[in-house]
């Protein structure tokens, strides 16, 4: 029985080695003398926002009461955010006031974004500590911005140049050659995927701990770039006449 065929190879670097014109002194660009090589790389990045939705409540007879009560929860929760460093503009509050039967109730939802995940558990641990049942505090949506998936981008297409730079350079090294300057450098495909951006709600488990949430959260990108460079002639060591 004859042995199976082997598998194709793939070619990921070639040398175009056209003969060396006579007198060439100097590690100069010879004419047609080329390598061809592929490269890629990827990377990830793990999300760069949280967002926490809490919620909170009363249900009175009297509509002064109703406020006053919510009023007072979401002025300590304003006041802890402040003490912990959150800026204002990553904290947005929404009210519901409505008449119930023969009661007032009154509802509001406070939303905080935050860039520090171990500030984000702190201030969560306190209110709970603090407000106990009167405020729901849903589980962290972790995200990314638009400029971190950007970020992301540019690093993996950057990081694939440079892998693709030192593989010509380990075969022209290979063969005796010095690497030249690149004549062309294409981006031959991308890929993305997971992450979560901030319209995406995340579909995950409450009981996954905050690890798995970010894990589960983090993006990844892929690249593969094609390049020709330049290949110069040997140096000549030959000691120069004076």
């Amino acid at each position: 029985m004859a042995p199976p065929a082997p598998p194709p190879s793939r070619v990921f670097a070639e040398l175009d080695l056209a003969p060396s014109p006579e007198g060439r002194v100097g590690p100069a660009a010879l004419p047609g003398r080329e390598v061809h090589v592929s490269g890629s790389a990827e990377l990830s990045a793990r999300p760069d926002r949280a967002r926490v939705s809490l919620r909170l409540g009363s249900r009175k007879e009297a509509a002064v009461a109703a406020r006053s009560s919510v009023s007072r929860r979401l002025q300590y929760i304003a006041h802890t955010a402040r003490l912990h460093g959150i800026p204002e503009e990553n904290m947005t509050v929404t009210e519901d006031f409505s008449r119930v039967e023969n009661t007032y109730q009154m509802e509001a939802e406070v939303c905080i974004i935050f860039s520090d995940f171990g500030k984000m558990q702190n201030v969560c641990n306190l209110l709970i500590e603090k407000l106990g049942t009167s405020v729901t505090i849903n589980p962290p949506h972790f995200y990314h911005t638009p400029e971190a998936i950007d970020s992301l981008r540019r690093h993996v297409c950057v990081t694939a140049v440079g892998n693709t730079r030192r593989k010509a350079q380990e075969v022209c090294q290979l063969f005796g050659q010095a690497l030249g300057k690149p004549l062309l450098i294409k981006e031959e495909e991308t890929k993305e995927w997971g992450g979560h951006i901030d319209s995406h709600l995340s579909l995950s488990a409450d009981s996954q701990t905050l690890q798995e949430k970010i894990q589960n959260a983090t993006a990844y990108a892929s690249c593969r770039v094609f390049a020709v460079f330049e290949i110069k002639g040997k140096e000549n060591r030959r000691s120069k006449l004076p």
